[in-house]
């Protein structure tokens, strides 16, 4: 078989997808021949790639024949490399990598190795092709290719019920151990939670290899204590402090190592810092940690929040100098520091501890201990006073100031997207990660602009840009089948692109234009179906590059237009003899500043315009009523074993508009009185994206209202997160407050994920820093939720402490205030009401708050020393100590 034929049969076997066959067709061709092969098979490459997915089968064979017959026929080791590691090439078949093997097996050694670590130092390729570049490693001598995809795919290929023995049998595990153990994210499979004795537990399979001398158990630990030094995520550091525990560092590597293991405790998870404290304290107590190293430590264990680690750290402290008091002048100035704390338990242990040994420092340490007592809270004045006697100094406190974050300063958006290449980097961008509410309000403007200039040269540029756009052929697919893209709505900008370059039927454009809002609707579905609306229109009407500009991109962050600046752009149309696109005039209308001071002025400018769409704003801005809603709810039942949670028992009434419905397109409708109250669990019920906030920036109340539902599902549902992020600019925005905005905060300072009510809190602050919020309704919001066992104590607790510790003593306080009084006479004190006391003990402490809480006495007067008791002794003496005191009496 000459040269012309062999190629010819290496194609057909491509074509036919007879990758087996590949090997033995190849090895015949010549240099030449191969180059020529080449050539056709980059043409078919691409031939297969404008193949529909009706041929989705025969393409996936070809592909895996284009794979060994191009790797065969590459004579660059660099050509090779790229050609294997093709996206498009790679298949989950492992027998893929072995033929390819064959075909590049008469390579020299330096070759196949070149080709080997190139390909393992591609992240998004070395894992799948793990099989072939450990085949070019052993064939070729080369060295073992550390890296994170390689890696990934060892840890993925031996990890079965024979790890073990896999592991002992590897002689590359050394180097490849070594490199997952340095590895920011750990591994998956060796981040597995599997017990201990199961046979795929890395950890556990890793110390047998250190007991066998398989694996330097020195090194093990070297590395396990480097990457919990270097910190992260709680799940990429639970391998490496497993295997700590199973292969635990000597006498010797435990002393070597006193600063790590002092860096850790003070710096650490909560588990990391824990094991470091257990060996630092296994040191203390045998003598072997300087006493400047556990000076250290004890300073970065009591500047953390963890009462578990506070309160071993204290008792160590105590043991130590019992056993040593000679360490007394240096760790007791060390222990004072948390007179200061937060939590009045850890004030009070601090205490006895000083106390305890105050017999043991000169009288210069006595007093610098006794100036330190000051910090302490009232409660522990009396005991303070009885250990330093004379000594301690009056607090000296000036008169109580209520400290709120300054109001936030307007932030506006930046001007129109410049150039055509500016607005195309932009849009590539938000293609790659999703943009901010704003970042899209910019692009999308941008895109009708430079349209209304030049539609050609936009549409020219977006179809070279997104060239590999899944909605680039979507008119030739779509004919071939019934499906459609965007059946389930615009997917952000695809659809402006898409139809911009005419790749979007009009059928489906009119279809998504008429969707309705059903009366049985929930609110967040409202609120998408009228965003895809104006982005159907504006897919509708900038294929034709009519809209010059589009009336509804917000010129502040929180999603207001400036009157003045409506005007501006209603002045453009009427200027150019044209009527505003309706939905996109709605949305405008919604996002208009009505309580602006420049709404008087912009409403006389709107007439002077003489058009239709000036005299509608000019009837918005003056009737400036806000929109309405009633919110109730279902009592709660537990009827036939079934849990009612809070989502499902809302009920959100909006007020009647009759004005909404005859002026504004039929998609607005239902913010006018358009949905049936009914409580229902939406399938939106996780979702709160940025965006719904900027449909009503000027109707905080009704904004707050239709976000309650999704709310209540991170209160006392168990998966819901990221759910507050609207509270920002709902807080920023404008309109009247009312039970609605004071429910959405409740709901929030309950949320189940720290950082949902860590926004919660900057919420609340921003409205009480505006004068916005009715703090008392906050108040009997959570005594209600509490009350009834949908909101976690602890979870409030939380938020109440994070919200007082920035300075609102007083504002938090008036919230618990008028929470506690229904939960301290409940007949049954509920779990956790004893950290909730807490809180507000330390609030009223702080800001001299004075008064009787009902059901407070009872408590405070009970027997016991559980938290509930000593928190109620202690706030009950803060109110009747206020007065005295002269502080300032709060609300």
């Amino acid at each position: 078989m000459d040269d012309g034929s062999g190629v010819d049969a290496l194609l057909k076997a491509v074509r036919e997808g007879r990758a087996d066959k590949v090997p033995e067709l190849l090895a015949p061709l010549g240099a030449k021949a191969r180059k020529d092969a080449l050539i056709r098979l980059k043409t078919l490459r691409s031939e297969v790639r404008s193949w529909d997915w009706k041929r989705w089968t025969e393409a996936t064979r070809v592909r895996r024949a284009l794979y060994v017959a191009g790797a065969g026929c590459h004579t660059s080791s660099a050509s090779a490399a790229v050609w294997l590691g093709g996206r498009d090439l790679l298949s989950w078949r492992t027998e893929d990598g072995f033929l390819a093997l064959r075909v590049l097996a008469d390579r020299d050694a330096a070759w196949r190795a070149d080709v080997a670590h190139r390909l393992a130092a591609k992240p998004t390729t070395a894992e799948e092709s793990y099989g072939l570049i450990r085949g070019l490693v052993e064939g070729s001598g080369a060295a073992v290719p550390a890296t994170d995809g390689y890696v990934l795919g060892w840890t993925r290929a031996v990890t079965d019920d024979k790890l073990l023995e896999r592991l002992r049998e590897d002689p590359q595990t050394p180097v490849l151990v070594s490199h997952a153990l340095s590895m920011q994210q750990t591994p998956e499979r060796l981040a597995w939670t599997s017990e201990a004795d199961s046979s795929t537990h890395w950890a556990a399979a890793l110390a047998t290899l250190a007991g066998e001398g398989v694996l330097d158990r020195g090194e093990l630990v070297d590395l396990c204590v480097s990457r919990l030094l270097r910190g992260g995520r709680q799940r990429d550091l639970r391998f490496p402090l497993g295997l700590l525990q199973l292969v635990p560092p000597n006498a010797e590597e435990r002393k070597d190592r006193v600063a790590d293991w002092v860096g850790m405790t003070a710096d650490g998870t909560s588990p990391v810092a824990g094991y470091a404290q257990k060996i630092l304290t296994g040191l203390a107590l045998e003598r072997s940690l300087p006493s400047g190293a556990f000076a250290e430590m004890t300073a970065g264990v009591l500047f953390r929040t963890e009462k578990k680690l506070l309160r071993a750290q204290l008792s160590l402290v105590d043991k130590v100098l019992a056993k040593d008091p000679g360490q007394a002048a240096e760790m007791l100035p060390v222990v004072a520091d948390a007179f200061g704390h937060d939590d009045s338990e850890v004030q009070e242990r601090a205490l006895r501890v000083v106390a305890r040994h105050l017999k043991s420092v000169d009288e210069r340490v006595r007093r610098d201990l006794a100036d330190a007592a000051s910090l302490l809270g009232p409660t522990h004045r009396s005991a303070a006073e009885a250990v330093f006697g004379v000594a301690l100094g009056a607090p000296g406190l000036p008169p109580y100031e209520e400290v709120l974050p300054p109001v936030p300063e307007p932030q506006f958006m930046p001007g129109p997207v410049g150039t055509l290449e500016e607005l195309v980097e932009d849009l590539l961008v938000q293609q790659r990660r999703p943009g901010s509410p704003m970042e899209f309000e910019r692009a999308v403007d941008g895109l009708v602009r430079h349209a209304h200039g030049g539609r050609e040269e936009v549409s020219s540029q977006i179809r070279e840009a997104f060239s590999d756009a899944y909605w680039q052929d979507a008119n030739d697919f779509s004919r071939h089948h019934n499906f459609d893209y965007f059946q389930h709505g615009p997917r952000g900008l695809d659809a402006v692109l898409a139809s911009l370059v005419g790749k979007v039927k009009q059928e489906r454009i009119e279809a998504g234009l008429g969707q309705p809002v059903p009366m049985t609707a929930c609110v967040h579905g409202a609120m998408e179906t009228t965003r895809d609306v104006r982005i159907w229109e504006i897919a509708h009407l900038i294929g034709g590059g009519t809209l010059p500009l589009l009336l509804s991109t917000p010129t502040r962050h929180t999603g207001g237009i400036d009157p003045l600046k409506l005007v501006e752009r209603l002045r453009v149309y009427a200027d150019a003899g044209m009527e505003p696109a309706p939905v996109d005039l709605g949305y405008a209308l919604l996002r208009v500043r009505r309580h602006d001071p420049s709404a008087e002025r912009a409403t006389a400018e709107a007439e002077a315009l003489g058009s239709e769409a000036g005299a509608r704003l000019a009837s918005w801005l003056r009737s400036g009523a806000p929109f309405e809603a009633t919110v109730r709810f279902h009592p709660r039942s537990e009827e036939g074993g079934k849990r009612w949670y809070l989502v499902d028992r809302i009920l959100v009434e909006m007020a009647k508009r009759p004005d909404l419905r005859k002026d504004f397109p039929k998609v607005f409708h239902w913010l006018g009185g358009g949905l049936m109250p009914n409580a229902r669990r939406c399938y939106h019920w996780d979702q709160v994206p940025d965006h719904w906030a900027t449909l009503l920036p000027s109707d905080r109340e009704l904004l707050a209202a239709c976000l309650l539902s999704s709310m209540a599902s991170a209160v006392d549902g168990d998966t819901a997160r990221d759910v507050t992020g609207p509270l920002t600019l709902l807080a920023e925005g404008e309109g009247p407050v009312g039970r609605a905005v004071a429910l959405v905060l409740a709901f929030g300072l309950g949320c189940r994920d720290a950082d949902d009510r860590l926004r919660a809190v900057d919420a609340l602050l921003v409205l009480a820093s505006r004068g916005d919020l009715d703090v008392h309704q906050v108040g009997r919001d959570l005594a209600w939720l509490l009350a009834e066992r949908s909101m976690k104590p602890n979870r409030l607790a939380d938020a109440a402490r994070t919200a007082a510790a920035t300075g609102a003593y007083g504002t938090v306080w008036t919230m618990l205030s008028t929470a506690l009084p229904a939960l301290l006479e409940s007949e049954k004190p509920m779990r956790g009401l004893g950290e909730l006391l807490a809180v507000a003990a330390d609030c009223a402490e702080r800001c001299g708050a004075t008064g009787e809480l009902p059901g407070l006495d009872r408590h405070a007067s009970a027997r016991g020393t559980s938290q509930l008791v000593a928190q109620a002794k202690r706030l009950r003496n803060a109110l009747r100590q206020g007065t005295d005191q002269g502080k300032t009496e709060m609300p």
